[in-house]
């Protein structure tokens, strides 16, 4: 038997139903989305045009705040647009578009957080030898090693997602095209689906989470190594805004996608979801920027000369 999608196209249920809360929640989510990408492009562009900023740990951070905006305007448009116009309606080829962007993108957040861990153990364990470590060679060559093991993940994801038959509904269960509630309305057997999700996304987090627990476990030593508080409480602010990120990031991506479907709450997902899909993105760039005396001052000395240049006063 072939499996052939009877289905033209899906309906998001969304977040939720009630008429009261539509007003309100397309408000929220309006702000939550601008803050995120006015947070995540000036923080993109900030460390293009402060040259203090060139180094490999900025670099990184140019690389998440650009995925963070790939995979939050995969989602997030989508979302306040159904608040606007109740329009929950969502094509078969745009719901593939929506999870292969999300997917890939997520998955390079992944392996990005990763090679900043990297980045920030050569920083604190190896000063001497860090130019000779994280060079340009070297730092291109994790971005690029971790958006192609996004892409290669995304597409195995949507191929094995959308080979399946939806025959039973067309009634996602989610606000977006995410992989668990889809495969709740396959008609097809999906053991091999969990098995491939379960499989990848336990060797991507075990992977990554090692690379990140080992550098800090060595930073940590490090930073007890110090004879000097001023030296220890920059190493400790180096790393603060990491480890944060990566706390929240990793918590909800377990919690989503380190279980079998017949676990999943899809209303508990939601609110997994809409942490990873839309709070994370927005809260990046803040984290960075609120803690970061650098991306402080970049940011001033770069507003100085664009107040400078217009010939503003004030």
């Amino acid at each position: 038997m072939e499996n052939i999608s009877e289905v033209t196209e899906f309906i998001l249920v969304g977040l939720t139903d009630a008429p009261e809360l539509q007003v309100p929640l397309f408000i929220m989510f309006t702000l939550i989305y601008f803050i995120a990408l006015v947070g995540n492009l000036g923080m993109i562009v900030l460390i293009l045009l402060d040259s203090q900023l060139h180094t490999p740990m900025y670099f990184f951070l140019s690389n998440l705040s650009l995925v963070d905006c790939v995979y939050a305007s995969a989602v997030t448009p989508k979302v306040i647009a159904g608040f606007l116009t109740g329009d929950k309606v969502i094509s078969y080829n745009a719901c593939a578009t929506q999870m292969f962007f999300f997917a890939a993108f997520a998955t390079t957040e992944i392996f990005v957080l990763a090679s900043m861990a990297f980045d920030r153990h050569a920083a604190v364990c190896k000063p001497l030898h860090y130019t000779t470590t994280m060079t340009s060679t070297v730092c291109v060559l994790l971005v690029i090693g971790s958006y192609i093991c996004g892409l290669i993940q995304s597409s195995i994801h949507v191929a094995f997602t959308f080979r399946l038959s939806f025959c039973h509904s067309n009634v996602v269960r989610h606000f977006f095209c995410d992989i668990p509630p889809l495969l709740a309305l396959s008609c097809s057997n999906i053991y091999p689906n969990e098995i491939v999700l379960f499989t990848v996304a336990t060797l991507d987090i075990v992977f990554t989470l090692l690379v990140i627990l080992n550098s800090y476990l060595f930073i940590f030593i490090a930073i007890l190594r110090m004879h000097s508080t001023e030296g220890q409480k920059k190493a400790f602010s180096t790393c603060t805004s990491h480890f944060t990120t990566v706390s929240i990031f990793y918590g909800t991506i377990i919690f989503m996608y380190l279980q079998p479907s017949s676990s999943h709450s899809m209303d508990k997902d939601k609110v997994a979801s809409v942490f990873y899909t839309m709070v994370i993105p927005m809260l990046n760039p803040l984290v960075y920027s609120l803690r970061n005396k650098e991306v402080k001052n970049a940011f001033k000395k770069v507003f100085g000369k664009t107040k400078s240049s217009l010939g503003l006063a004030f």
